[in-house]
């Protein structure tokens, strides 16, 4: 018989609250560790993303807090800013009929708003290395009173350089703390600072299994978050796709990718957590009968999806966990059929990959973006197919003699045909192909894995800035920016299209808040001027003109 969450020795409230939350048994991780948690014990805990290791350290560490509130008395940390919201998220809902404060601290949130809420009293802080020391050296983040410590996904921390931060944040704790230590896998790095910092730790292991589809094939590719779209809509003109499920983080990302898509011609919808029932099914009823080819969803919305025929499933949005990553790819690749998994990668997510491979025990091969002539001349041969298909039905009387018509009048029979394909191809020219530049990485960084430290500072630069003003480059305004969600890749591919001038005749874009601005080359200005006459972009009319 399963031993239940009362077994393990946790109390009724805590109980009460997880079961409130659909926990019904524990996990093996939450049963080999609980226990020993609540002795005291030090615990060295080796399990993946999903088992289920957050309530395995974080119900102790509920059940442990003292009555007084002067210090904080919980610290768990994570080695990404994900993860820290995610952990600090289930350790709130976990205490639920407890008044228990709890704060994630982390880069890239405003100090003072972090600062404040430290100088009002909490009693757990979950962060990412950086912003901890920096709390700590700014004299309010006190640990002194921590008495339950956590490393989680300690071998991603150290393989990110976190080794010195977690050190100094160790040493500002009481050496009588409790310390529980989480990693995927323990390499001598892991098991050594194990060594140096806990006291005759108990080994839980819970062995992962495997995980993957041995028939989806997956690939990722390297590119900057400005290039997503245009990286996108190279994949979706050149893979053989008969359904697509695409994949973002939430969902207003979802409706912004899906306007985005329609825009420029594919057939996609979006499949959100707000939707209710009735517009669900709907959605997923076109996207079966393949009147949709494209469904964009969040992890969120797609629980519980069961399609069989998706051919692709892309990562525009990589999952925070490997988990996700092996859940999303799972919806393809089904019945015997074969399957594609493609994932877009911004260089500071490459450590990401080698998490999802070494979790799933499987090649994540980094692949070269189709370039614009590959999709042009995919354009050509699938044009070609329906014409020689059309040619073959020999049922286009009117048409030839329109044709007779018009070589009588004296037009040239080749002009004829050619005039006519292009109006049957103008459909095209709402789907601008950039051409997306290859990502240069540092020399340090070539070959590498894992991304940059959490306060490696960044150099700042003009949101959305492709590259610096050249010579022979006319500056046009824009009145749309920012505000609107505006993209750089959205502009080039929206001047490239419309008034076919080549993308390498754009230069630097600008993206303010309510404004942009664009370089296009001097020769091609007044040509893009005319062409761009009632451009529409996230739903307004663009007023391109020359910027004073």
């Amino acid at each position: 018989m399963e031993a239940s969450f009362v077994d393990l020795g946790l109390d009724r409230g805590l109980v009460a609250a997880i079961t409130d939350l659909g926990y019904e048994v524990p996990t093996p991780i939450q049963a080999g560790a609980i226990p020993i948690l609540l002795d005291g014990r030090d615990v060295l805990g080796q399990a993946q993303t999903g088992t289920g290791k957050t309530a395995a350290f974080a119900l102790p560490m509920l059940q442990g807090l003292a009555p007084e509130r002067g210090k904080v008395q919980g610290l768990v940390v994570t080695p990404t800013r994900e993860l820290a919201i995610q952990v600090a998220k289930a350790i709130y809902s976990y205490s639920q009929h407890d008044d228990v404060r709890v704060i994630p601290v982390y880069g890239g949130q405003s100090y003072s708003r972090q600062i404040g809420r430290l100088e009002r009293g909490v009693d757990i802080v979950v962060g990412t290395p950086g912003r901890m020391l920096d709390l700590i050296r700014r004299g309010v983040l006190d640990l002194s009173g921590v008495h339950y410590l956590v490393l989680d996904e300690a071998d991603e921390m150290l393989s990110m350089g976190f080794i010195e931060d977690i050190e100094a944040i160790l040493t500002e704790t009481p050496a009588s703390r409790q310390t529980a230590l989480f990693s995927a896998t323990l390499p001598d790095a892991v098991r050594a600072l194990a060594d140096r910092y806990m006291r005759s730790p108990e080994a839980i292991i819970v062995n992962p299994t495997q995980l993957t589809v041995e028939n989806i094939e997956q690939r990722c590719y390297l590119v900057h978050e400005s290039d997503k779209l245009a990286a996108l809509a190279l994949l979706l003109e050149t893979e053989d796709v008969t359904s697509t499920l695409i994949f973002v983080r939430t969902k207003v990302g979802a409706a912004d990718l899906v306007d985005a898509l329609v825009e420029r011609g594919f057939q996609a919808e979006a499949l959100h957590g707000d939707m209710n029932q009735p517009a669900r099914e709907t959605v997923m009823a076109r996207f079966r009968r393949e009147h949709v080819a494209i469904l964009v969803a969040t992890d969120v919305a797609a629980r519980g999806l069961d399609i069989d025929g998706i051919s692709h499933v892309i990562n525009y949005d990589l999952p925070y966990e490997a988990e996700y990553y092996v859940h999303r790819i799972g919806r393809t690749g089904r019945a015997g059929r074969t399957g594609t998994a493609l994932s877009l990668v911004t260089p500071q997510e490459r450590w990401r990959i080698s998490k999802i491979q070494r979790y799933t025990r499987s090649t994540i091969a980094y692949a070269k973006l189709p370039t614009v002539a590959q999709v042009t001349c995919r354009r050509d041969a699938q044009f070609l197919d329906k014409l020689a298909d059309q040619m073959a039905l020999d049922a286009f009387e009117r048409e030839r003699d329109l044709v007779l018509k018009l070589i009588k009048a004296g037009c040239d029979p080749v002009d004829i045909a050619a005039a006519t394909m292009q109006l049957a191809r103008a459909g095209e020219q709402q789907r601008p192909v950039v051409e997306v530049a290859e990502v240069q990485l540092p020399s340090r960084h070539r070959g590498a894995q894992h991304g940059r430290r959490e306060r490696t500072p960044r150099r700042p630069q003009s949101h959305g800035q492709r590259r610096g003003q050249e010579a022979g480059m006319v500056r046009l305004s824009l009145n749309v920016g920012a505000a609107q969600g505006v993209r750089p890749s959205e502009i080039v591919g929206g001047i490239a299209g419309m008034s076919r001038i080549p993308g390498k005749a754009i230069g630097a874009i600008d993206i303010q808040h309510h404004y942009a601005l664009v370089d296009v080359a001097e020769q091609h200005a007044d040509h893009v001027l005319r062409k761009m006459k009632g451009w529409k972009l996230r739903g307004r009319v663009v007023e391109l003109q020359r910027a004073e």
